[in-house]
């Protein structure tokens, strides 16, 4: 087993990454799946911003089978070298859990595979075949504790030569938390304001720190499902200023309607209640969504559902298409499936 805890990444990074060529990232904290996957692509030697060295997928492009990753992982470089396959927003997908079930049993030896997933909950497929074998490394990335959000401060501040009153950090940690990569941006924000400074006090918190504690892509896909445009937007602002990619709240949404297809099918099929299908097919859905879930699944019907899925698989394909307009695509579309929530 090669399970590495959240507070064991730094001396991992610095000791043992070198030795793996599987990595799987997971966690509620999406920023700092994505920076500690950013910072162990830095260690491998690709270069990545060489589009012939670095492969970048996307989870949702993997749902047909395991030929796709396969394929990119054994395939020779144009000019020759080191690859590295990086698959961002997975939960689910079958296709790349068996992927990577096939890989860890004969590890690849000129690629690099790098997963980052959502939380994933003990026992889901994908987190059960990285935490079982010996030659994927499971990173687990959980919210920073308060020693970490320490040393973040203390780092981004001492980088920008700025030194912080005691009670500015206090009210600066109390708005950091939720996600690595927005709380790093709120305290880059206020090294950027303080510039010219030597002390930062509490005043020039309060000025300039968003609350960056409580950014959630689910909040956003949870407004969806409530029909709750204000919370939406509300949530949408606070990912936007977080730096956090629109595409990954898409792809939550299209993976959470897709479970209600599933979901509402089983109820048509077999007469069972919406609470019954959840205990039976939504054991990964965490407790405080499960209430949300399961009215979503008494008001959505299955043609209903496949028709939002339509709209949300166009959406990806507009968005990288046309993406100077991806911010405004997604939350137009999103709103429009907000709207129809609300009517249901």
């Amino acid at each position: 087993m090669s399970e590495v805890k959240s507070h064991e990444f730094d001396n991992f990074l610095q000791r043992s990454a070198a030795s793996y060529r599987l990595f799987l990232l997971y966690g509620p904290d999406r920023g700092l799946v994505s920076e500690r996957a950013a910072q162990l692509a830095g260690r491998f030697g690709v270069a990545l911003d060489d589009p012939f060295a670095v492969v970048k997928l996307d989870a949702a492009e993997l749902q047909q089978g395991v030929g796709r990753v396969l394929d990119e992982v054994n395939a020779i470089g144009l000019f020759g070298g080191e690859k590295l396959i990086w698959v961002r927003g997975a939960s689910a997908e079958k296709g790349l859990f068996e992927a990577l079930q096939i890989l860890a049993a004969e590890p690849p030896t000129g690629s690099y595979l790098i997963i980052e997933a959502g939380d994933l909950k003990k026992g889901a497929a994908l987190r059960k075949v990285g935490e079982s074998s010996r030659t994927v490394a499971s990173v687990a990335c959980y919210s920073d504790d308060a020693r970490s959000l320490h040393a973040l401060v203390d780092k981004e501040l001492a980088d920008a030569g700025l030194r912080i009153s005691p009670a500015a950090r206090q009210r600066l940690l109390e708005a950091l938390g939720g996600d690595r990569l927005a709380s790093r941006n709120e305290v880059r924000k206020l090294a950027l304001y303080c510039r010219g400074k030597d002390l930062v006090e509490e005043e020039d918190v309060l000025a300039i720190v968003g609350d960056a504690s409580a950014i959630s892509v689910d909040d956003a896909v949870d407004a969806v499902l409530q029909g709750d445009p204000d919370a939406l937007l509300h949530a949408m602002r606070k990912i936007t200023t977080s730096k956090t990619p629109p595409f990954l709240v898409l792809q939550a949404c299209l993976r959470q309607f897709q479970q209600l297809d599933v979901m509402r099918a089983e109820m048509d099929a077999s007469g069972q209640s919406s609470g019954q299908v959840i205990t039976s097919l939504g054991r990964n859905l965490h407790f405080r969504r499960k209430p949300i879930v399961e009215a979503a699944l008494r008001h959505w019907t299955s043609p209903a559902i496949r028709r939002e899925l339509n709209r949300l698989q166009a959406t990806i394909y507009q968005s990288r298409a046309r993406q100077s307009l991806e911010d405004s695509l997604v939350l137009q579309n999103l709103l429009a499936i907000t709207v129809q929530s609300a009517r249901r």
